[in-house]
């Protein structure tokens, strides 16, 4: 149903002002400067309180296992490194040994466990710069090289609180969201390891809550400078060229990037969905052609506020890389692979020590040091150069290699392989307070598996969120089924190599916002009583489900059979 307006210009201008029951739809005006309606102290108590809950079970026996989990023991270890030398650099063998028994001692520095040579990093530095942020005030300790994650994971928590929170327009499901993400094992368990995952998962979620946070901003300051409908069909609306909360995500995305690469398709992906809401706002308020214009006034902008800034913040993580790059360069020319001398692909693809082709070494050999400005752009040559190498690390080397956890991601969402990080086996009765029947004994795992009560609702929500956000253009749903796809899907194209489900931490986020916003829909139906049973009980479920899981997330002691009926797959095992 629509209602006539006519214009201060004599021009009859038709609009949406009812909907199909009668009731009236509010004008694009109204829409821009609503608010969500709360006691922000209320909202801000619940929301710490989430977060309180959260940190302290995670901080829960923080330093157990007391050994370097999985890849702890390459970030652990170059996080000590740049806090001390400023740069990865290389160690002893058995230097994994060597470090526990002197934590284990209390026998003080172990600096002399690495060697005067860099390290061959393949990942950016962000992440292991907080990780060097624990071992600074608590030693190079499980819980020293641990607690930093734990503080991202929790923060985590608050994050997305909030930013269901806003995409929602609720405070309550907020809260329910940040109460999912709680309770599910993956984040549960990355927020106590030393991996650089959480924090990419933690700055990619940050990025696009500005991102939404802006959009907000975005409308109602059109709204407070649009007073009436546009009507001349060659309008801009006004620039808005200042934008403070693109400032804040620009230096989320490049946080993001400068823990892990994966961040890039997120960020590409949500910069074409934030053009279509600038457009989307500058249609409602009477724009024609807002794409066009949108890309214009308000793409390039946001540009330069996200993509240049998020640029040099990843490039600032590297200064202590660039300083001792010279030592860098000599270091990597010296392993070069064999790919870059003529081999197929794959076909011999493998470090070559004092590669005697001259050819494969960056245009910066062989250059005097240089000082200065030239010197800065000196590092910077180098710092691409070594960043086409690790590329080629990852597109060509890694194709050849196994492992026993890698998995296919076409199944990450439905929890298809877990990762165990830690195990011990062989405890026997009565040791450790085994209590095992004899002949059989206990055993300890830490395993990096999602909840699969809360892994399994959210897949059947993101359908629900495609339906929502095609059929019913529903912005909010967009959100999730975007986070989801591009945090997800390009994985499918590394398939070849060996990569791992807990990699998919960063669509977690999407996934529960999807669950959450399917929650809204049903407490927001006529039957709102069964609404708000089915969701109750579905987190009530995820709680449960998070409580089971309990000792195979924590490294605590079962039996042989206490540990079977919690691998209910055996690819789990």
């Amino acid at each position: 149903m629509s209602d006539a307006a006519t214009t201060r210009t004599g021009r009859r201008l038709v609009t949406l002002s009812r909907t199909a029951t009668g009731v009236a739809v509010p004008s694009a005006w109204t829409r821009a400067r609503a608010r969500v309606q709360e006691d922000p102290v209320v909202g801000w108590i619940a929301s710490l309180a989430i977060t309180l809950i959260a940190f302290l079970l995670r901080l829960w026996h923080l330093g157990t296992p007391h050994e370097l989990e999985f890849d702890e023991t390459y970030y652990a270890k170059d996080a000590w490194s740049l806090l001390h030398f400023g740069y990865a650099r290389n160690y002893v063998n058995n230097a994994d040994a060597h470090i526990l028994a002197a934590t284990n001692a209390r026998s003080g520095s172990v600096l002399h466990q690495w060697l005067a040579t860099p390290e061959m990093i393949v990942h950016p530095e962000a992440g292991k710069w907080l990780i060097a942020l624990g071992e600074l005030v608590f030693g190079m300790t499980p819980f020293g090289w641990r607690i930093s994650s734990c503080i991202i994971g929790s923060l985590m928590i608050l994050l997305m609180i909030r930013f269901a929170r806003r995409v929602t327009g609720s405070m309550l499901l907020g809260c329910v969201a940040g109460i999912l993400m709680t309770f599910d094992g993956l984040q549960f368990v990355l927020s106590r390891l030393a991996l650089l995952d959480i924090y990419s998962a933690f700055f990619i979620l940050a990025g696009v809550h500005c991102l939404v946070l802006d959009r907000d901003h975005f409308r109602r300051r059109l709204a407070s400078r649009i007073s009436e409908q546009i009507t001349d069909r060659k309008a801009w609306g006004p620039a808005l060229f200042f934008r403070p909360w693109l400032l804040v995500a620009g230096l989320s995305w490049g946080l993001a990037l400068a823990s892990k690469w994966d961040g890039i398709y997120p960020l590409a992906a949500f910069g074409l969905l934030y053009v279509a809401w600038c457009a989307g706002a500058r249609r409602s308020f009477g724009v024609r052609r807002s794409w066009l214009k949108a890309l214009v006034i308000d793409g390039l902008p946001a540009f330069l506020h996200v993509v240049v800034l998020a640029a040099v913040v990843y490039t600032a993580t590297w200064t202590g890389w660039m300083i001792h790059s010279q030592t860098e360069q000599t270091q990597f020319e010296s392993t070069q692979y064999t790919q870059f001398t003529g081999h197929g692909h794959c076909s011999g693809t493998d470090f070559v020590p004092d590669n005697p082709d001259t050819s494969a070494r960056w245009p910066t050999a062989g250059q005097p040091e240089k000082h200065g400005l030239a010197g800065a752009v000196q590092a910077l040559e180098r710092l691409w150069y070594y960043h086409r190498d690790v590329y080629t690390f990852h597109t060509n080397f890694l194709n050849c290699a196994t492992h026993t956890y890698a998995s296919n991601p076409a199944g990450w969402l439905l929890l298809n392989r877990p990762v165990v990080v830690s195990v011990q086996n062989g405890i026997q009765p009565g040791d450790q307070g085994c209590t095992a029947a004899k002949g059989s004994s206990c055993l300890r795992e830490v395993i990096l598996l999602g909840t699969p009560a809360l892994w399994w609702g959210c897949c059947l929500a993101a359908l629900a969120a495609v339906i929502f956000w095609l059929g019913a253009r529903d912005w909010r749903f967009g959100v999730a089924v975007v986070g989801i796809a591009s945090t997800w899907l390009p994985w499918l194209q590394y398939d070849s190599r060996p990569i791992f489900s807990f990699y998919v931490i960063t669509t977690l986020p999407f996934l529960v916002l999807a669950a959450t916003l399917c929650m809204g829909k049903l407490i927001g139906r006529k039957r709102r009583t069964w609404g708000v049973v089915a969701s109750g009980a579905f987190v009530v479920l995820v709680m449960c489900n998070f409580a089971w899981f309990w000792p195979i997330y924590t490294h605590g002691l079962l039996t042989r059979d206490q540990w079977l009926n919690r691998i209910w797959f055996s690819r789990w095992i």
